[in-house]
């Protein structure tokens, strides 16, 4: 139901890890755990970046917590429905479950104030660079992120992080920034985002 109340979260998708003053490992999903292929809904079109399963072996040894947030536009201009985000996400987090890596919970906003589908029609809180995702993790499972980590490839996702008040932003790519945006540590692949766990 288009109309439902965000943040969203793919239902019974993720652990029940005890997570209660722990520091998470926030990641963007288009561009970070996959390349982006434009609007990536298919399995045969989900490719994985290279070094994610690693770094989030990495963050779990540190004793993070791995959270996914994204956009997700696409449902509300009617490429896909929330149903086959869920059914990809499931099929994400078993094989991030199978590397390793225990995904906490996939948080999505499938709003955008230019939406094809009226119901879906909304300048959200959730939608990065808003903060609501990180915000609604934070507080689902109290979490802190003062201690956590967030890698995003947009500069929406670095002002959604700082806006949380996540303690580290880690940038992937060579996007420009805000210059009111500071701090920002900028990595050219995966591997390199990993010195930033301890």
């Amino acid at each position: 139901m288009p109309e439902a109340a965000c943040p969203r979260h793919v239902p019974d998708c993720g652990t029940a890890a005890a997570a209660a003053g722990r520091p998470a490992l926030f990641l963007d999903r288009d561009g970070v755990i996959n390349h982006d292929a434009g609007y990536t809904h298919l399995r045969e079109a989900f490719e994985f970046v290279p070094g994610i399963f690693e770094l989030g072996r990495r963050a779990v040894a540190a004793g993070k917590v791995v959270v996914v947030v994204t956009n997700q536009a696409g449902i509300a201009r009617g490429y896909y429905d929330e149903a086959a985000l869920a059914a990809l996400s499931h099929w994400m987090v078993a094989r991030f479950a199978d590397e390793g890596v225990p995904i906490l919970r996939v948080y999505f906003c499938p709003h955008h104030p230019e939406a094809t589908l009226p119901g879906y029609r909304l300048a959200c809180a959730c939608r990065k660079p808003a903060p609501g995702m990180l915000l609604a993790a934070a507080r689902d499972f109290g979490l802190d992120l003062g201690r956590s980590l967030f890698v995003g490839d947009k500069p929406g996702d670095m002002q959604a992080g700082a806006a949380a008040g996540v303690g580290t932003l880690v940038l992937l790519g060579d996007d420009p920034l805000p210059a009111s945006l500071a701090g920002v540590h900028r990595v050219a692949s995966l591997a390199d985002a990993g010195q930033w766990l301890a």
